[in-house]
């Protein structure tokens, strides 16, 4: 198990009745659907995405609409793996793109373990029905409950960057591949958001303790054909909770939409 415990740092044991339990006596129930909550600190309710984001976003990946993404990523992380290696997805989601990974690996006869994490106990519930092969926990970016140097291939894909625990948990010469979006990215659906669309802000691609090894641009048009293509798209993006409702009112309106769909996939080396 790639995970240890959040409050020691130990390695766990699992039980026969799924508990894992680290040398200190710490212990973590296994859910139903196969993840454990190793969230410390935790104030109660939900964090991170809620239930109606992350089936707003099922709802529009399943469509195959991120495809080109997903290959890139595929592609880079078949690249920089061997068998037995380790794979950590953080920040996760819902397991769109940790399980069609998983699942490359498989085809391609290579035998690592992934595993991934989310803060949102929503979307790893439904991260774990829909692969039983990968590992699965919710805990948070800033408190990563994995070892020192113990990640072959940490992936991040959209979520937070929280950089000195990535580094921490990756080992030396490991590689770190991380997705972000371009300036353009859904452009035409701010275009019809906001009077005065805005560019996203790139940042610059140097990151401290590691050497940027590869950078590909994933760019295209997308134009979605339904009405609830369209809302999918719009639910799971931060704009649909500061947008107002008029602006949101004249997208529903729409039967199409077209717009730009533009990524940075940034591989790195580990120093």
């Amino acid at each position: 198990m790639l995970f240890v415990c959040p409050k020691c740092k130990n390695k766990f044991t699992i039980t026969p009745d799924n508990r894992a339990v680290c040398t200190n006596g710490h212990s973590f129930d296994r859910a139903k659907e196969g993840y454990y909550n190793l969230l410390l600190k935790s104030t109660g309710g939900n964090h991170g995405d809620n239930r109606e984001m992350v089936m707003a976003r099922r709802a529009f990946l399943d469509t195959g609409a991120y495809q080109p993404l997903l290959n890139k990523l595929c592609e880079r992380v078949n690249e920089h793996i061997s068998d037995g290696g380790r794979i950590l997805d953080g920040g996760c989601g819902e397991g769109y793109y940790t399980d069609f990974i998983e699942r490359s690996l498989t085809a391609g006869a290579v035998s690592a373990s992934v595993a991934g994490f989310d803060i949102s106990r929503d979307a790893i519930r439904y991260a774990a029905k829909k692969n039983q092969g990968i590992s699965l926990a919710v805990a948070s970016s800033y408190d990563i409950p994995v070892a020192d140097g113990s990640v072959d291939v940490f992936l991040n894909v959209f979520s937070p960057l929280a950089l000195s625990e990535t580094a921490r948990v990756i080992r030396h010469g490991g590689k770190f591949i991380m997705a972000i979006p371009d300036e353009n990215h859904l452009f035409g659906l701010k275009s019809v958001l906001y009077e005065n669309p805005y560019k996203n802000t790139v940042q610059g691609s140097e990151l401290s303790g590691f050497t940027l090894i590869s950078e590909d641009k994933v760019r295209y048009t997308l134009t979605l054909d339904t009405k609830e293509k369209i809302q999918a798209l719009f639910m799971m993006t931060p704009y649909a909770y500061r947008t107002p409702p008029s602006a949101r009112e004249k997208l529903m309106a729409l039967d199409t939409l077209s717009t730009e769909i533009e990524f940075i996939v940034f591989t790195y080396e580990r120093n």
